[in-house]
């Protein structure tokens, strides 16, 4: 039995429009894509200090951090990183309608499940950042020591070594972090989200 078909929407007398009116900005997803190591948290945690000093209303979900919380149940398969994706999604687009800058650091791997949460929402409100580095400069910083422990066969199915990333195919910005600092890579993400939320 189809139990959504017992389910009514309840429309809110608040709208989204009414919410972004009250932050004085837009509101949108900004999904930050890329190797574990490439920056994405790092470069998410300053662009949110940086917006928030600009008076804009945000919050940012890092990968890991939603796995000690709502996604705790789920390991690192295909079909587990597939879940992981449609919940964080569902998670912004909650978010999005509260007015707010909502950024999340995934790695994401794959390209399918990015183009799901991408139809959550309406073509402007999803922007989906593509945190360009090198495998091999991701190996030498290896902040959580987490690709060496992948060589050594103590994880499985991790991205990069035993599991495919697979690059966005038209994200709408590309940031590489391999020769410029986090702070230069935070700057130009958020001088791009300047102009979409006007």
């Amino acid at each position: 039995m189809d139990r959504r078909k017992h389910i009514t929407w309840s429309q809110s007398q608040v709208s989204k429009e009414n919410r972004q009116k009250l932050h004085n900005h837009k509101s949108c997803m900004v999904w930050l894509t890329g190797l574990s190591g490439s920056g994405k948290s790092t470069i998410a945690n300053i662009v949110q200090t940086k917006l928030y000093e600009l008076n804009m209303s945000t919050y940012l979900l890092d990968g890991d951090n939603l796995r000690h919380g709502i996604n705790k149940n789920l390991g690192f398969s295909s079909e587990d990183r597939k879940e992981n994706i449609r919940r964080t999604a569902e998670i912004g687009k909650l978010f999005v309608d509260a007015g707010i800058v909502f950024l999340a650091a995934l790695i994401s791997p794959f390209e399918e499940d990015r183009k799901l949460a991408r139809f959550l929402f309406t073509e402007d409100e999803f922007i989906e950042i593509y945190v360009e580095c090198s495998l091999e400069e991701c190996e030498l910083r290896d902040p959580k020591g987490l690709y060496k422990k992948a060589r050594l066969g103590e994880i499985k199915n991790f991205t990069g070594i035993d599991q495919i990333y697979e690059p966005p195919q038209s994200p709408d910005l590309v940031i590489s972090t391999n020769s410029k600092s986090p702070e230069e890579c935070a700057n130009e993400l958020v001088n791009y989200l300047i102009e979409r939320l006007k």
